[in-house]
């Protein structure tokens, strides 16, 4: 890798990290899962939100991403429906009774038997949170737009684009981790009603927030 490549690769990786260190939906969900699965469950969500970000990237790589970013009805449409989805889990977490909250420290046998469907449903909203965020679309389609000219081989931007998608991965990865160490885990445990609470009205604000932008610029 010559230093021009080497460049431009440190400044998306700086770039990119950087984003992924600022909380959006997409945290405050790993977060959420995290204190209330097992850590294999969770990692749906983790696994969900690395494939939606691995989609926009191809597209980007493809060059369908600038053509979804230059249909303003398109971006409208985006933004209104992921905002709902944000407002959707939102009062789902607000709606959940006290009570609900006794299957985090549900017992070994009893996880195991619901792990694989609540794997899948970990996944699918994972997925559908980074899919019906339009922020990632952008993101991703103005780093390579402006970093990647086109001087820049389809191999190193293939590369970049698996890489960046590790790391999402990877990040999340360590959050959930750090959540289902015993000692951090039953604090979050004895807390998770409460954190469940003010991450569904964060959801909503930000879901709020996406939607009243999409509206007001239409």
């Amino acid at each position: 890798m010559d230093i021009s490549l080497f460049g431009i690769f440190v400044t998306v990786a700086i770039a990119h990290f950087l984003a992924l260190l600022s909380p959006g939906p997409d945290f405050v969900l790993v977060v959420k899962s995290a204190i209330k699965n097992e850590g294999k469950n969770a990692m749906g969500v983790a696994l969900g939100i690395a494939s939606a970000n691995a989609l926009y990237i191809s597209l980007c790589l493809i060059g369908v991403g600038s053509i979804l970013a230059a249909s303003v009805t398109l971006m409208i449409v985006l933004k209104i429906i992921g905002g709902l989805f944000l407002i959707y889990l939102a009062v789902q977490a607000l709606r959940a009774s006290k009570s609900s909250y006794n299957n985090v420290v549900l017992s070994k046998s009893a996880s195991e038997t619901a792990n694989k469907s609540t794997f899948l449903k970990e996944f699918i909203t994972g997925f559908m949170s980074g899919i019906l965020n339009p922020k990632n679309l952008l993101f991703y389609l103005s780093l390579f737009t402006v970093v990647l000219t086109p001087d820049v081989g389809f191999a190193f931007k293939l590369g970049l684009g698996i890489w960046m998608t590790m790391v999402v991965f990877l990040w999340d990865l360590a959050i959930i981790y750090l959540l289902s160490t015993p000692t951090v885990r039953s604090k979050f445990t004895k807390a998770a009603f409460y954190i469940d609470k003010v991450t569904g009205v964060l959801l909503g604000l930000i879901g709020f927030a996406i939607v009243k932008s999409a509206l007001v610029k239409q």
